[in-house]
């Protein structure tokens, strides 16, 4: 039963269940129900892959240190940068749950999935033995995917700016390019990121 299983692999989207064909370099497994990539090996993914997870701990840290915005109204001028929005709700001790959430979902968590990444190919890229405890560590990096909200959190400044537009002067800091450029990142090491072939490699 155990090699039959091996030779099957399910859609993560609409469980359809296949008989594994892997595909040569460059072409693409498709589920044929929902359209939804399968298994897409590439020529040195895993560098390019740790590549943009350490661009991304790069970018996390700086935006968190640089300023995101800045508003002037009235003569008053304030400055804001992520942690600070992470923050606001500390002032009392019953929203300091939310403001961990928050510091978590837009901080913490997307850090914690580039070291995962880093921690889980870095062997595999170099031909070595994975690292004790990378299957685990694989499957909690995949846990934590959607709970990774950076882009939740720029898209929600972006609709908030567009309503104080016409109340304030607002303009962009750093850190608001910088973490534009991380969901960029995000966004395209998770496309380009083979699951199948990750777990194939630690498997071994």
């Amino acid at each position: 039963m155990s090699a039959r299983l091996e030779e099957l692999i399910a859609c993560p989207h609409c469980d359809a269940v296949y008989h594994v064909s892997e595909p040569k370099m460059g072409e693409r497994a498709v589920c044929g129900r929902c359209h939804t990539v399968l298994i897409a090996p590439r020529r040195r993914a895993g560098k390019q892959i740790i590549a943009m997870a350490l661009a991304v701990l790069i970018l996390i840290v700086a935006a968190t240190v640089f300023p995101f915005l800045s508003i002037k109204a009235a003569g008053v001028a304030n400055r804001s940068s992520v942690l600070d929005a992470a923050l606001a709700f500390s002032s009392s001790g019953l929203l300091i749950l939310l403001t961990l959430a928050v510091a978590a979902l837009i901080v913490f968590i997307p850090i914690a999935r580039a070291l995962l990444v880093i921690y889980v190919l870095g062997p595999v890229v170099w031909d070595r033995p994975a690292f004790p405890g990378a299957l685990r560590a694989f499957r909690i990096s995949e846990a934590l995917r959607p709970w990774s909200m950076a882009e939740i959190f720029v898209l929600g400044c972006a609709v908030a700016l567009i309503k104080v537009a016409d109340l304030a002067d607002v303009s962009f800091g750093p850190a608001f390019w910088m973490f534009g450029a991380l969901v960029v990142l995000m966004m395209v090491q998770d496309n380009f990121m083979c699951r199948y072939s990750v777990w194939k490699s630690l498997e071994k």
